[in-house]
């Protein structure tokens, strides 16, 4: 059965009507998350969907919507009340927790380093952590230091995060998160607690990093600016339920509640009465 869409948007539909790929990357299938396991309390509830292998699906949403919440349950940080999250065509309940996380790049706000660590220790953490020689640690950091922008990686390598900018310590918290080559990538607000010059400049680093390396990117915000200059999809998130699925072009043009209020927040002018 076909889904009903608005103009290219898919709208809110039960778990059995589930957005597909032929072979996807994530998918949750009917799932739920509560914290005191009643459907009374989901912070989540019936989330049907297919992330393709690739693209970059932002979960976009207001406080409190459930973008978070979707985003951990990927990577077994939370497991489903009811239904499944499969990850590569397998159950997160049936992957060992630690082969999970370690195939899984994971970027939070403010990159979560660690503060006693260097910036190649934090890099080369996960690839230490999987017996790689010390001399492929060291060339795999530097590399992923180049490709951040982190250059020339000698001036940075011996650093540790208090003597990083904010930027600087978002770009080695992307590094750490590709270090091992993982063909996922989760990314909750990375850029949010950035000032606005270099979020911006951040938003377009990372469109670029994300075309050129093919990764499945799920990015979750509260900004639909950044929805729409990253994703490849929009998945717009209303009390825990998905309302809206739409490409860029498209998501504007929707004719739903919600998307009406975040589209009104780009019309916003600073000063102007309310």
């Amino acid at each position: 059965m076909v889904p009903p869409t608005v103009l290219g948007c898919q709208l809110e539909m039960p778990a059995k009507t589930a957005i597909l790929s032929s072979q996807p990357s994530i998918e949750f299938r009917g799932v739920t998350y509560s914290v005191a396991g009643s459907a009374a309390h989901a912070i989540v509830s019936d989330v049907a969907l297919a992330v393709s292998r690739g693209e970059t699906l932002v979960l976009l949403g207001r406080s409190g919507s459930g973008k978070t919440t979707l985003l951990r349950l990927i990577n077994r940080l939370l497991s489903p009340t009811a239904g499944q999250v499969l990850v590569e065509g397998r159950a997160t309940a049936e992957w060992d927790v630690i082969r999970l996380r370690r195939a899984i790049g994971y970027v939070i706000q403010d990159a979560g380093l660690f503060p006693h660590f260097t910036v190649t220790e934090n890099v080369g953490l996960v690839p230490s952590l999987e017996k790689w020689e010390p001399e492929r640690v060291a060339a795999r950091v530097s590399e992923l230091l180049t490709l951040v922008g982190l250059e020339p990686p000698a001036e940075f390598a011996s650093r540790r995060p208090r003597e990083l900018s904010g930027g600087q310590r978002q770009r080695v918290g992307v590094a750490r998160a590709l270090a091992a080559d993982p063909p996922i990538l989760l990314m909750d607000e990375p850029f949010g607690a950035l000032d606005p010059v270099t979020r911006a400049e951040l938003q377009r680093e990372f469109s670029a990093l994300a075309r050129r390396l093919s990764k499945t990117i799920v990015f979750v915000t509260h900004d639909v600016r950044e929805a729409l200059l990253l994703a490849s999809r929009i998945v717009l998130l209303e009390k825990g339920r998905i309302v809206c699925i739409a490409t860029p072009q498209e998501f504007l043009r929707v004719d739903h509640p919600e998307v009406r209020a975040f589209a009104a927040s780009l019309l916003a002018v600073p000063g102007a009465p309310a």
